[in-house]
């Protein structure tokens, strides 16, 4: 892959995705927008990627959007909008809609679209030193990057709006309190933490993981009958074709622990 915003590391099942523009805050310009839609791809076809670690290089989680790249662009920044959109927007899917679960892992400050990928993640880590914000409305604008769907899922619709109209900036503690992420761990254990939930994950169902993800992802948009035929269809898909299902109805009868394989 032909990556300049982002480091990508791969190791035991475990998939490293590093926001790499320290210098500028993480901040989410046109190239690393293009690069998130490339790794992510990568996950989500690499059936030897069984859980990914997100985080930023450096003091900052991300700062959201470059801002004064779309200052720069005056006229042009419409389009430029659409596109950076369109990139980190196909990237966020194909990351909440793979297989392999996502640990965000948030280093320092996460600010607009940094607080939407936060949001993303299946686990969400803070490390105690962390601050969350929406921002967008601060300068003008309203949000991007799926903050739209997951933070009312997360924290509920009016707590959202209060969110994304006012601005609020929360401490760590405080994002946990309100639902905002997993668990909070102190900074220099934030990456081990990761690693460890990471390692977990890698080492099980894969593909039944990917059904969780997507059927948790949907069900506030359908009806009770239609969510229950998505999980008969998904829970027969899984014991139908995959070794795992068979593994695990086998481990259980023998009364031992089952070695998944992902697959």
């Amino acid at each position: 892959m032909d990556l300049k915003t982002i480091e990508f590391a791969l190791a035991d099942g475990v998939a490293t995705i590093t926001l790499n523009r320290p210098d500028a805050a993480n901040a989410l310009d046109l190239r690393m927008s293009q690069d998130l839609l490339t790794v992510a791809s990568h996950c989500d076809g690499n059936p030897a990627v069984r859980a990914v670690i997100f985080t930023g290089k450096g003091k900052m989680f991300s700062a959201g959007g470059d801002v004064m790249s779309f200052a720069a662009a005056g006229d042009g920044v419409p389009e430029m909008m659409r596109n950076m959109t369109a990139f980190l927007h196909g990237a966020i899917a194909r990351l909440m809609r793979m297989n392999a679960p996502l640990i965000t892992a948030v280093n320092g400050t996460a600010a607009g679209a940094g607080l939407s990928m936060a949001l993303m993640g299946d686990i969400i880590l803070s490390a105690a030193s962390s601050k969350f914000t929406m921002a967008y409305t601060k300068i003008g604008v309203s949000p991007d990057g799926s903050s739209t769907f997951t933070l009312p899922r997360l924290v509920g619709m009016a707590r959202a709006k209060e969110m994304i109209l006012l601005n609020p900036v929360y401490t760590a503690e405080e994002a946990l309190a309100k639902g905002l992420v997993t668990a909070v761990v102190p900074d220099d254990q934030l990456m081990a933490r990761a690693l460890e939930i990471a390692t977990q994950l890698a080492s099980g169902p894969t593909a039944a993981y990917g059904e969780v993800k997507r059927l948790l992802a949907d069900t506030f948009s359908n009806s009770l009958e239609t969510q229950m035929e998505m999980e008969t269809r998904a829970i027969a898909g899984l014991s139908a074709n995959t070794r795992d299902a068979r593994e695990g109805f086998k481990a259980f009868s023998e009364k031992r622990k089952p070695v998944f394989e992902g697959r």
